[in-house]
């Protein structure tokens, strides 16, 4: 075979391994379940953001003569300035006569910054601290027996300890969720950590006297990103549940605030008459963490180089 035909052969076999190597965003959207779930998040970040412009109105307001209205029904307004203007409850109001569906809207904000927040933070402390657990070895055993005393309260009564401690609020509320979910971040990263140490390129950098922060940054980290980035989606799933029970049980997110939590908690009194109170938000509720879950699912069937389909 000639030269040039050897060149066209080499540059065709480089080509198709180029093209077989696609980027991990271009093979997640591929993915059913992480565009199902990327687009109902989608459309829940619009509603948070643009609550105001969707026909709402304060949540907080109260309006004792328009108490426990039914969805649909047709409101009268009466305002500061003795004019009156006519509105629907599009998902009725609770017992004070605030709007149901202007509270539903705004308590998307509050579950998502709790979900995110939550999920960024435990994400960051678990990767710090797991790496120096899985690298250093004598730091190892005294971190990991403080996980595990951790790991060993259940994570919503370890929640309800630190709310009761301090005033409620959204940011007591992160800090609580946090503090029991660093320690499964902290495994996670700990057991990638001891096993890429082993691997010959680590020891090979480690032989040439590479600095300890350099090798973790540039050889460790990135094998970390893609287990995260899963395990960060279902961190962010279970904060919005947590969120939702602190503030069901009165110790999470003020009543003056709007949250699905509290909503309900509301409402729970007059259920069997008015359902509207629990099932609006519920609905809301399940909608988010069914989204984000799938789309961990979806994540880690692409990222994970063991459940990825050939393409």
């Amino acid at each position: 075979m000639s030269a040039i035909a050897e060149e066209v052969v080499d540059s065709a076999a480089i080509a198709s391994a180029s093209t077989k190597r696609k980027p991990l965003w271009q093979l997640a959207i591929r993915n059913p379940a992480v565009i199902f779930g990327g687009v109902i998040l989608l459309i829940m970040v619009a509603i948070a953001i643009l609550a105001p412009f969707l026909g709402t109105v304060d949540p907080t307001r109260i309006d004792p003569a328009s108490r426990n209205k039914r969805p649909g029904t047709e409101l009268t307004v009466r305002h500061d300035d003795g004019t009156t203007t006519k509105r629907i409850a599009y998902m009725g109001t609770d017992s004070l006569g605030r709007d149901v569906y202007s509270r539903v809207l705004y308590g998307t904000r509050v579950s998502l910054i709790v979900g995110i927040s939550v999920a960024v933070l435990a994400v960051a402390l678990g990767l710090m601290i797991g790496m120096v657990s899985g690298y250093i070895r004598w730091a190892d055993g005294f971190i990991m027996r403080i996980m595990d005393g951790l790991m060993a309260i259940p994570g919503i009564l370890l929640a309800i300890a630190l709310v009761s401690i301090w005033r409620a609020g959204v940011v007591t509320v992160i800090f609580a969720i946090v503090v029991p979910e660093v320690p499964r971040v902290v495994r996670l990263v700990r057991s990638i950590v001891l096993t890429v140490r082993e691997e010959p390129y680590v020891e090979g950098a480690i032989s040439v006297g590479t600095p300890t922060f350099t090798l973790l940054m540039r050889h460790i980290l990135p094998n970390t990103i893609a287990p995260l980035i899963v395990q960060a989606t279902f961190t962010a799933a279970a904060a919005i549940i947590t969120e939702a029970i602190l503030s069901f049980l009165g110790i999470g997110i003020p009543p003056e605030t709007p949250s699905w939590g509290n909503i309900m908690a509301e409402g729970r009194t007059l259920f069997r008459i008015f359902p509207h109170n629990i099932l609006y938000p519920g609905i809301f509720l399940a909608f988010a963490v069914l989204a984000i879950n799938v789309m961990g699912d979806g994540l880690r069937d692409t990222l994970d180089p063991k459940m990825r389909k050939s393409t």
